[in-house]
């Protein structure tokens, strides 16, 4: 397998498919530096890129290199969870649209929504067309945007994309090796379709001939076959069209979000072949001047001979206090709840006021106001205007207690999420809930609830069958302790 990497996990996952005899193709310039090894620039099977929120990876190329990175990453540990995407970047639809906004149409792929940008499609659009979109850039299950399409189609890959919506060569490098990746081309005998445009990506720039026309010949095979993409029928739709295809295989994209362990076992494969910082991927996935941050601490220790940050048995502990320092949260400030779910799914349980934090000890006190209306999960009493909602929040824990309170200060009860292991990031708590949970109603009694849909969850495939066992011992610990 042929893997391109990209993003704040690039050296973990390079050090990860190096030790699999896997090989990692148009490294980076760092990367190249990092690793005593030779990296060429064949076309990818698989790119892996870490998403816009720093929360995992998206997987997208062949269909079995995708699934076996998604395997490798899966592992890492017992709180990476991974999901395959029904509308994969590069797949085509023949999809309805349902709605009109402000820049664009949103279209139903089947089990997702796309956004089609008025800029991308062909002439007006409306409610009740039907449109072929191909997928331009798929979206994470566990964030709020939807995946974009276009109507043109396009072959996009790491050193060259081809494009309908382009004429003629182009090379998005700068200087004389624009040129020369033009004039190049002529010399490659390229052979795309009629209409496709070829644009030359920056990584082609220190690309071999050899490795060029491969990546050419690959990108105008696919290209001919969407070509050949039948029409399909547009009374039985939204229907996806690629699948059909003989000659290449269907696109497809897979998605991993790694937790806090998860992120520290990264640490562990980027510190074999680079200074580390303790908490390195979990600091990064904070901010972008997070990110910043760690690359300067760790290039001035570099640079100043330390080979690394220290002995790896010595560098478990984040140094949560200095990082809330740096970057928050901030004590008197605001936060969100984020409910990650075994499916895939996020929800804000709202914005609460942060009344008490403890940066030495990773923790903090937030406060919601609730509205009325309904009951609440488990506890089976009335939400009423006034109440108010105060969770405890600590870093690295597999739980959190919210208790519920009346205008009036009384009790109502205590509800305990079992989840993946808690991160404080600046804007928000992050965590992925397990299903199973216990709570404390306002006469004392406990009990612990919902492990029939940890065992459904299971059973779909959403929770792996460790991390289900944590969970449930977790459960029983947390159940014990407050009875």
């Amino acid at each position: 397998m042929r893997a391109r990497v990209r993003g704040i996990y690039t050296t973990a996952i390079t050090q990860r498919l190096l030790d699999a005899d896997h090989d990692v193709v148009q490294a980076s310039p760092p990367i190249r530096e990092r690793f005593d090894h030779e990296f060429g620039f064949a076309p990818a099977d698989v790119a892996a890129s870490t998403t816009a929120d720093r929360q995992g990876v998206g997987l997208s190329g062949d269909p079995d290199a995708v699934r076996t990175l998604r395997e490798d990453l899966a592992g890492v540990a017992v709180d990476a969870l991974s999901w395959d995407d029904p509308a994969p970047e590069g797949a085509v639809f023949l999809a309805p649209v349902t709605d009109a906004m402000g820049s664009g149409a949103v279209v139903d792929l089947g089990d997702r929504e796309a956004f089609l940008p008025f800029d991308d499609a062909d002439g007006y659009v409306e409610p009740g067309d039907v449109r072929r979109v191909q997928v331009v850039d798929a979206a994470p299950p566990w964030g709020d945007d939807r995946p974009e399409v276009a109507e043109a189609l396009g072959v996009r890959g790491g050193l060259v994309a081809l494009d309908r919506a382009r004429s003629g060569v182009s090379a998005n490098v700068r200087g004389e090796r624009a040129t020369e990746l033009v004039r190049t081309t002529e010399l490659l005998q390229p052979d795309p379709p009629d209409g496709w445009g070829v644009r030359w990506q920056r990584a082609a720039a220190d690309a071999d001939m050899s490795a060029l026309g491969d990546a050419l010949d690959a990108a105008s095979d696919r290209a001919r076959a969407l070509d050949a993409l039948p029409d399909g029928d547009p009374d039985d739709v939204p229907v996806r069209l690629d699948t059909s295809l003989e000659e290449v295989p269907a696109a497809a994209t897979a998605w991993v979000w790694f937790g806090r362990e998860s992120r520290f076992a990264l640490d562990d494969d980027r510190r074999a072949v680079a200074t580390t910082m303790p908490g390195h991927h979990r600091v990064k996935a904070g901010s972008a001047s997070a990110s910043d941050a760690v690359d300067f601490a760790e290039g001035v220790l570099a640079h100043a001979g330390d080979g690394a940050w220290g002995d790896a048995d010595e560098t478990d502990d984040l140094p949560f206090a200095a990082v809330v320092d740096a970057f928050g949260p901030r004590d008197d400030g605001t936060i969100t709840i984020e409910h990650g779910k075994p499916e895939g799914d996020r929800y804000t349980l709202g914005r609460g006021r942060i009344t008490a934090l403890d940066a030495d000890a990773g923790k903090l006190t937030v406060e919601r106001d609730m509205t009325g209306g309904g009951t609440y999960d488990a506890l089976g009493i009335p939400r009423e205007e006034g109440d108010v909602a105060i969770t405890k929040l600590t870093e690295g824990n597999w739980w959190y207690p919210t208790v519920y309170r009346s205008e009036d200060g009384e009790t109502k009860g205590t509800y305990v999420n079992v989840c993946t292991p808690v991160e404080l990031f600046p804007d928000g708590a992050r965590y992925v809930d397990l299903h199973v949970d216990v709570v404390k109603h306002a006469d004392g009694t406990v009990e612990r609830v919902d492990d029939d849909e940890l065992d459904a969850a299971v059973d779909a495939g959403h929770v792996p069958p460790a991390l289900a066992d944590r969970a449930r011992t977790v459960a029983t610990s947390v159940q014990n302790a407050l009875q």
